[in-house]
């Protein structure tokens, strides 16, 4: 994930959930670490993904009552908090002003933005909260795995505080892993993922993907974004796709809802038969109510995204379905929208 990606990042300036999201819903990875082991300063090009990674949730201001559901349900859940400078500078002694050596506790009482990533792996509601350095007035931690190593905690492992105010303002769990074999293609125009939205104002929008079949097989599922909570959904199908005049003979699959923010894939209820080389368009009508651009895109966003092309693809907006704009060549960006196919 690290030397393997989409992204014009080097290995010291770190990331962040939006790679690791676009990272493991492209099927870029992950990979084992028999076949790639870490920290030998080797990744070997050309590894096939272990698992797919079909959804990804995410959660914004979490209490701990969702966490500790989030880590029941799927195991350990992405965050990331505010590590203090002053964390250099912590004695044998264990003396610092927000970690405790001793405990391994850590808790910082200001809201700062966070700026380090941790997973958690569970919880202790009657976690001493005299243990950490700053009182924070009440028991209960979550317990969390750092990515320092031995040197930090216990093997890695340490406690924060329920009360410190930047830890789970976002926080992401891998709700959908599936074998590699659940699908045999993917179809996408968005190696970078998820960069900006895109909509006219209100919280649906309609948006599109064109694309050519490999072979012949049938198209059955649809991979998206939901940029914000609540948010509702109706997939569409176009074959034999000829121009945004195509889209008047758009077929209706089925619609569904989504609670949380995420990557979801739809499975279809009733899959589509393409023939070799046919040009399809898998279409999407979305409503967030919270947001007036609901709809997920690629672009060039900053030094890290400069390996995003238009070239190629074909990809549309529309505000009703009807008169539809080709996004790459009138805005510069990629729509976010899978097609899994199988054989």
């Amino acid at each position: 994930m690290a030397r393997n990606n989409a992204f014009t990042v080097d290995l010291e300036d770190g990331g962040d959930y939006l790679m690791t999201m676009a990272y493991l819903s492209g099927w870029q990875g992950p990979v084992t670490v028999e076949d790639d082991p870490y920290g030998d300063g080797i990744s070997p090009q050309g590894l096939s993904p272990a698992v797919h990674v079909q959804e990804i949730q995410v959660l914004r201001d979490a209490d701990p009552g969702q966490i500790k559901e989030a880590v029941r349900r799927y195991g350990a859940v992405q965050t990331s908090l505010y590590m203090s400078p002053e964390m250099a500078s912590v004695d044998t002694l264990g003396r610092s002003f927000y970690y405790n050596l001793i405990s391994r506790a850590y808790y910082y009482p200001e809201e700062k933005t966070p700026n380090h990533d941790v997973i958690i792996l569970g919880w202790d509601d009657n976690f001493p909260g005299f243990l950490f350095p700053a009182a924070p007035g009440a028991d209960g931690a979550f317990i969390c795995q750092n990515t320092w190593e031995g040197g930090f905690g216990e093997d890695g492992i340490f406690y924060v505080s329920y009360a410190d105010p930047n830890i789970a303002r976002t926080a992401i769990f891998y709700s959908g892993i599936e074998p590699a074999d659940n699908y045999d293609r993917i179809y996408q125009n968005d190696d970078c993922g998820w960069q900006g939205r895109q909509g006219y104002g209100s919280g649906t929008c309609w948006f599109s993907n064109v694309y050519t079949a490999e072979a012949d097989e049938s198209l059955a599922a649809a991979g998206f974004y939901a940029t914000d909570t609540d948010t509702s959904y109706e997939i569409y199908y176009v074959e034999d796709f000829s121009g945004p005049d195509s889209f008047r003979r758009m077929k209706y699959l089925q619609s569904g809802n989504l609670q949380n923010t995420g990557y979801y894939t739809v499975r279809l209820a009733a899959p589509q038969a393409l023939a070799a080389g046919e040009r399809f368009a898998v279409a999407v009508k979305i409503t967030t109510p919270e947001t007036g651009n609901p709809v997920a895109v690629e672009y060039r966003a900053d030094q890290y995204t400069q390996n995003v092309t238009t070239e190629g693809r074909e990809g549309y907006l529309s505000r009703t379905g009807e008169y539809w704009e080709n996004t790459e060549e009138k805005f510069g960006t990629n729509v976010c929208l899978k097609a899994y196919t199988r054989r």
